[in-house]
């Protein structure tokens, strides 16, 4: 029988313990031996929980117990969370977290200390919640020169784009719906300002490169500018506006982004709506494969953090190779990426647009609005872009096209 620990008790923590007594079974039958939770770290009590006879105040009683296979850190931020970690692995235990924020810090650091002491790190639950893509990317698709990943990385910007474009609402009255349904936090800026994308899209940059790419180093914009007119825009391009995180590889460099996107309908990722991610991966032989699903929420995350407990115990006494190097990861400036802008200026700047991007931009037509001239970009770079866009005397608004 192995024995697990669960460090915090909120959301996830609380999950992981249902799914362990829930599915016990199926738990059992994929581990190859039962699972039984031993302890619950939290700094609260929980009197009448089926499970207050396991809460404990102190890490050490986890970490000096011999019987502790495994560790499931699901507190969240970067300390005491990451001494914890780190201090589990120093132990011999495995640790697994739902923890995005300390595995885009400190991933490397807390592979290469699990190799070093033959035990695992293992951290699905950090990008996609419920989503199986890092097991994917680590395992199913190690053959492949994986090129390019795109994925809609938060479920909660996702909810409010989706619900301004179908029922035409303003961002700030759709962010208030999505805090009353609890998709978003009381203070949301970590979400719509694109943060929490940005360090999941550094993970799957790390995995993919092999490298560690810091999610400090990565461009990042978030949605709060977006409005209903963009979207209106949108419809008469036949696209969508996603906030997309982006990791590319190419003869010019390698990418990576988190920013509001217009998606073609017919892409696939156009078509994912309301709290769902998707993550889309390009691989030289296999092209391109997506994973969608639920990439927040008690149930999904914690399905993931008690999928690498079962992995970690398939392979007990062996380390689980991660593609995660701690060297750093050399970033191509983003002035040298190459697309198309979507712009939004007023109609007195229109000669102004044609002088700056030439006769053979393509021009968006609304009918609702006749004080603005609307266009779409030829392939330009970021920093051509930039650039002319501070020759206009005013902008209403870009959006870059995927």
């Amino acid at each position: 029988m192995a024995k697990v620990a669960v460090l915090g008790y909120g959301t996830v923590g609380s999950g992981v313990v249902e799914v362990l007594d829930t599915n016990a079974q199926e738990v059992a039958k994929s581990a190859g031996e039962s699972v039984e939770l031993k302890y619950i770290l939290d700094l609260r009590d929980f009197p009448g929980d089926k499970h207050e006879a396991q809460v404990v105040h102190d890490i050490n009683v986890i970490l000096d117990d011999p019987e502790v296979d495994v560790i499931c850190e699901t507190m969240g931020g970067l300390e005491p969370a990451f001494t914890f970690e780190k201090n589990a692995i120093m132990k011999g235990k495995s640790v697994c977290t739902s923890n995005k924020e300390l595995v885009a810090v400190h991933g490397p650091e807390l592979v290469e200390l699990a190799k070093k002491h033959n035990v695992s790190y293992l951290f699905e639950a950090s990008v996609g919640g419920g989503i199986p893509v890092l097991r994917s990317i680590n395992d199913s698709l190690k053959h492949e020169k994986i090129d390019a990943i795109t994925g809609i990385l938060n479920g909660t910007t996702n909810y409010i784009l989706t619900k301004m474009d179908k029922e035409g609402m303003g961002f700030e009255t759709v962010l208030k719906k999505a805090q009353e349904k609890g998709y978003a936090e009381r203070n949301p800026e970590a979400d719509v300002e694109g943060y929490d994308a940005c360090r999941k899209i550094a993970i799957l940059s790390s995995l993919m490169s092999g490298k560690h790419v810091n999610y400090e180093d990565i461009y990042t914009e978030g949605i709060s500018k977006i409005s209903i007119e963009d979207f209106e825009y949108a419809r008469a391009l036949n696209m969508s506006i996603k906030l997309l995180g982006m990791c590319k590889r190419n003869e010019n460099g390698f990418f990576t982004i988190v920013a509001p996107f217009l998606v073609p309908q017919e892409n696939p990722l156009a078509a994912v709506n309301g709290v769902f991610n998707a993550i889309n991966v390009h691989g030289n032989m296999l092209g391109d494969v997506m994973f969608y699903g639920k990439g927040a929420g008690k149930n999904a995350t914690a399905s993931a953090v008690v999928a690498d407990v079962i992995d970690i115990l398939k392979h007990k006494g062996k380390h689980i190779e991660v593609n995660l190097g701690s060297e750093k990861a050399e970033l191509t400036s983003k002035d040298n990426a190459v697309r198309r802008f979507f712009v939004r200026v007023p109609e007195g700047e229109k000669d102004k647009a044609y002088e700056l991007f030439g006769q053979d931009i393509d021009v968006v037509k609304r009918n609702s609005v006749h004080s603005e001239f609307a266009f779409v970009t030829d392939l330009v770079s970021e920093k051509d872009f930039e650039e002319k866009l501070w020759k206009f005397d005013s902008v209403k608004g870009y959006i870059r096209l995927y």
